[in-house]
């Protein structure tokens, strides 16, 4: 299983360093993860990536039973040899997923019965069987399944949801232990398995949700049921309540967030790792990050403009290419326009985490803080 170590932390914030070591190398955290749910960070190929920076990725147990299914991936040993990524992989159960896409049957002690967004054939997603197709993904890091809520939600919902998902919790670190004894696999390769606190927007459900999982022995710890719809400022409070209730040895994951303020607010809380579609998505819309704010590649005044996005980025898009020349990219609808923009994006949020890192290391967090904010 992963281990995880911390490195440095703040005199003044949360906010803390650390290494997190898993079968397929070294993860320094805070770190952020693109979004790969297929087995592909859309428009990147894995040397992209890794030039980068990037040092771990995401997939969806949802969707890559769905599509291309277990039977595939086992041929080639595992997600890992299959995208061609000799890297980290977390991947998550397929509870969000089950919520937001699929037609939802029902969902029950047993697991989650749903209807597949792809051709509305019907299936049963349990805890066990989560496990199974993330063991069959050889992924490094393994999410538990749980009953993610909507925005609002009632009390009664939330306190049923997060009962549930620690029933469904404490069978997934079950199926894990009988998964790899079944695999015969070794000391150093099997995989972490994190537990995620839910309990909606009720602090007492929450802390109920986090205290009952850190009874289980999970090499880790996720926040999930945020960035699901609510105000930014309830999303911090309710992290901020959290985080500190998990124990302090293990990684603690924040779920769907976010921006590069809430990944720097979020640190600030001592939370470890994040992931987000925001880049690469908000990418292929034409929007680029930079450290003076976002930009929309789109707009006119940029028809001329031979300027990178950001000057002094060392990103490939920027070294190569102007501003002028991505904009006539996305108005003409290029698929080379994903492509650049998406590598921006992605280098952009690895320097970011690489810095707010450096900052941690050197007790510098609040100055690094302050000055990401007169930047804009």
């Amino acid at each position: 299983m992963s281990n995880f170590k911390i490195v440095a932390t703040s005199d003044t914030t949360r906010a803390r360093a650390g290494v997190l070591q898993t079968a397929h190398g070294e993860v320094k955290t805070p770190v952020f993860m693109p979004v790969g749910t297929l087995g592909t960070v859309k428009s990147l190929s894995p040397e992209e990536l890794i030039g980068c920076g990037t040092q771990i990725v995401l997939g969806n147990t949802y969707h890559l039973y769905l599509r291309p299914g277990c039977d595939v991936i086992r041929r080639f040993d595992g997600l890992h040899n299959f995208m061609h990524w000799n890297r980290s992989i977390l991947t998550d159960s397929g509870g969000f997923q089950i919520f937001s896409l699929a037609k939802l049957g029902k969902i029950t002690d047993e697991g989650a019965c749903f209807q597949s967004h792809i051709d509305g054939s019907s299936h049963l997603l349990t805890p066990e069987k989560s496990v199974e197709i993330q063991l069959c993904l050889g992924s490094d890091i393994i999410m538990c399944l749980d009953d993610c809520i909507k925005y609002p939600a009632s009390r009664e919902h939330a306190k049923e949801a997060l009962e549930l998902t620690t029933r469904w919790a404490k069978r997934c670190n079950i199926a894990l232990q009988e998964g790899i004894a079944s695999l015969d696999l070794t000391v150093s390769t099997p995989p972490s398995l994190f537990g995620i606190v839910q309990g909606g927007m009720f602090k007492e459900l929450r802390k109920r949700s986090a205290e009952n999982l850190s009874e289980i022995p999970f090499s880790g710890y996720a926040i999930g049921g945020l960035s699901v719809g609510e105000p930014k400022d309830i999303m911090l409070e309710i992290a901020d309540f959290t985080l500190p209730i998990l124990p302090d040895h293990k990684p603690k994951y924040i779920m769907g967030a976010g921006t590069p303020e809430d990944l720097v607010e979020l640190v600030a809380l001592g939370a470890d790792m994040f992931d987000c579609v925001i880049p690469t998505r908000n990418a292929r819309n034409g929007q680029m990050f930079t450290k003076k704010g976002a930009i929309n590649i789109c707009n006119a005044r940029f028809k001329y403009d031979t300027q990178p996005i950001e000057p002094g980025c060392n990103c490939y898009t920027c070294q190569n290419y102007s501003r002028a020349y991505l904009r006539h990219l996305y108005m003409a609808k290029e698929l080379l326009a994903y492509r650049l923009n998406t590598i921006h994006n992605i280098y952009f949020y690895m320097k970011l985490m690489e810095h707010i890192r450096t900052a941690i290391c050197r007790n510098q967090f609040d100055e690094f803080r302050k000055a990401f904010y007169e930047s804009k």
